[in-house]
């Protein structure tokens, strides 16, 4: 899987959220921040542009049973006497000759002060109505309409074009998207627990997966 964005893409890490909590500026200010256990990523598997086309790093993250992966992926991995990763993706925009496989990657891919680009799966929330999923006002309960409170009302046109155009905001299934934020800053990076706070929110529920890239 290759990520990019507008054309271009970043190395980064992949990492898995702990929650929120609030932490001190040295002048005293409380920002509100994400923690994120980032790596350490083992570099699974190399691509080349002569062998595939394009460069990138397969990175591993997380442990799993071997019972739990195919023989083929086992076989990967026992071939270069790698720990068994529980997710690997794959990460462009990494100077390739500078890495082999076995390598570990860190936090310290990262310094306190930039910007950073984050993407996880938002939280599920479910069939859900169009005032909780758009915000919809709903209609007043006056005139008889004993129940039309929620109710979204008309959808459709008249005789023409007698249909319902697409993207019509209705109810349906809300969240368990994937979700990019820019932009956010890198606050605080503990490397000796592999730990990094980013500031404000970042989706997904706690302990999804989240890719972090520069």
């Amino acid at each position: 899987m290759r990520l990019s964005y507008k054309g271009y893409s970043m190395p980064g890490l992949l990492s898995k959220k702990l929650g929120m909590t609030n932490i001190f500026s040295a002048d005293g200010q409380m920002i509100t921040v994400t923690v994120l256990e980032a790596g350490p990523c083992q570099v699974v598997g190399i691509r080349t542009k002569e062998k595939d086309g394009y460069e990138a790093l397969q990175l591993g993250f997380g442990t799993k049973k071997e019972k739990h992966l195919t023989k083929p992926v086992i076989g990967q991995f026992k071939k270069n006497n790698l720990t068994l990763s529980a997710l690997v993706k794959e990460f462009d925009n990494f100077v390739v000759s500078d890495y082999k496989v076995g390598d570990n990657l860190t936090v310290e891919l990262f310094k306190e002060g930039e910007k950073v680009k984050l993407t996880g799966i938002s939280k599920g929330k479910g069939f859900q109505g169009v005032m909780k999923r758009h915000g919809f006002q709903g209609a007043q309960r006056t005139h008889g309409q004993h129940d039309r409170e929620r109710a979204p009302g008309s959808i459709g046109s008249s005789s023409y074009p007698s249909r319902v155009f697409k993207g019509m905001k209705m109810a349906g299934r809300t969240g368990n998207d994937r979700v990019t934020v820019l932009n956010l800053k890198v606050v605080k990076i503990i490397p000796e627990k592999n730990i990094i706070m980013v500031k404000g929110a970042v989706p997904g529920a706690i302990n999804s997966i989240v890719e972090i890239k520069k």
